[in-house]
């Protein structure tokens, strides 16, 4: 699952991973919970990805929480030019931990890295939170393509290997 304020680019993110592509300009916000699948090769092994893409608008979070139960795996973005994006990952995370399986597996993203001018979050900012919770962390952006790949089979890698030590 995709989660993340809303305008942190998560559905940009997706169509990147998805489709190489970028959707440039406004667009209408996710409604809900969307999807795409993507097959993927880990470790030589060829995995089917099913990505949902949960809309980040705080109406919609009772509808979210719903998914979070299922989820093997969590990709948590905020905008490296949105200060309260970041302040929001706290919260975020506090809401994983009530909804979500004990064992899921997280990684938080700080995505729109190309848009360096803007920048009001430091890069050793997101490192320093990622170390407080435990979960990994990079940059991405879905403009660019920089991580998403690396993102996204990191992530799967991780569920992966979560999924055969837990027997699923």
């Amino acid at each position: 699952m995709l989660l993340g304020d809303s305008g942190v680019g998560k559905t940009c993110f997706l169509i990147q991973f998805k489709d190489g592509a970028f959707l440039s300009g406004t667009f209408i916000a996710t409604v809900g919970i969307d999807f795409r699948n993507k097959v993927v090769t880990v470790d030589g092994v060829r995995v089917k990805l099913q990505i949902w893409d949960t809309a980040g608008q705080e109406r919609f979070r009772s509808v979210t929480h719903a998914y979070y139960r299922d989820a093997q795996a969590l990709l948590l973005l905020y905008d490296i030019t949105n200060k309260s994006s970041f302040d929001n990952i706290r919260a975020w995370l506090t809401e994983i931990h009530e909804y979500a399986q004990r064992d899921v597996v997280i990684m938080l993203l700080g995505n729109k890295a190309d848009v360096s001018s803007g920048r009001v979050i430091r890069s050793e900012d997101g490192e320093t939170l990622a170390r407080e919770y435990g979960v990994p962390f990079m940059e991405t952006s879905a403009k660019t393509g920089m991580n998403v790949e690396l993102a996204f089979l990191a992530i799967a890698k991780g569920a992966e290997t979560q999924s055969r030590a837990a027997g699923r």
